[in-house]
């Protein structure tokens, strides 16, 4: 009895079949996040260099540049992805980015009263 294809396997084929597919780099990315870094910051930077218009990559990528220890190149991913989402119109996604580049600047503070 044959096996099914893991989610994994799935998108692999997937990519092979259309390795320009924006919705399957970002699902990969997705999937390889928390086993595989390396490899997910890979189809992050794909994302960015060849679909940059896509928003919902910037704030991923600039946490995944974060966890490698990257401050420097996640705070001009931070940067770009602003830029892209105000640019078109996605203030949820611009707002979420810009915490994320507030809390890797250290200007993530409370109000205290």
């Amino acid at each position: 009895m044959e096996t099914a294809p893991s989610r994994l396997q799935q998108l692999l084929a997937f990519y092979e079949d259309d390795p320009t597919d924006a919705f399957t780099i970002y699902a990969l990315a997705t999937e390889y996040r928390e086993t595989e870094p390396e490899t997910a910051m890979r189809y992050y930077q794909t994302l960015l260099d060849q679909h940059p218009d896509y928003v919902g990559t910037y704030y991923h990528a600039g946490k995944m540049l974060q966890h490698l220890q990257k401050p420097d190149e996640a705070e001009k991913v931070y940067q770009k992805g602003l830029r892209v989402a105000r640019k078109d119109g996605q203030m949820h996604a611009a707002s979420e980015i810009q915490q994320a580049l507030n809390q890797l600047l250290g200007l993530d503070y409370e109000d205290e009263d």
